[in-house]
């Protein structure tokens, strides 16, 4: 998240953590478990993304990231053993928060909290 709110110029994304009421009911909406997510999901012009898909599809929409797109020939299989593995490891490589840490203050009107 923190490396996509760095580089969204266009502020094109809004977050949720999965522990907010928001965030919990939107996870149960695509069939997600809140209590033990086992992906990210990104909603996308009406279009739910999980795993590979949608890491591919908001990164590839990140000024100078564009050429993720690309990645889609990839298999779905294999780039979701991928995403996978990095998200098993991405504790270990770059720290665990305890609660959803979203750096800068400048940063508070991209996360959506509460049902509306």
């Amino acid at each position: 998240m923190r490396f996509v709110l760095r580089r969204d110029r266009r502020r094109l994304f809004r977050f949720t953590p999965i522990q907010s009421p928001y965030g919990r009911a939107l996870a149960l909406a695509l069939r997600i478990n809140p209590d033990d997510p086992d992906t990210n999901a990104v909603v996308w012009n009406g279009i739910a993304y999980r795993r590979s898909d949608a890491a591919l599809a908001v990164v590839s929409l990140l000024p100078g990231w564009r050429w993720v797109a690309g990645l889609h020939i990839v298999p779905r299989l294999l780039r979701d053993m991928v995403y996978r593995l990095i998200a098993r490891t991405r504790y270990r490589v770059w720290g665990r928060h305890a609660v959803c840490d979203l750096g800068e203050k400048s940063y508070a009107d991209r996360v959506i909290t509460e049902l509306s």
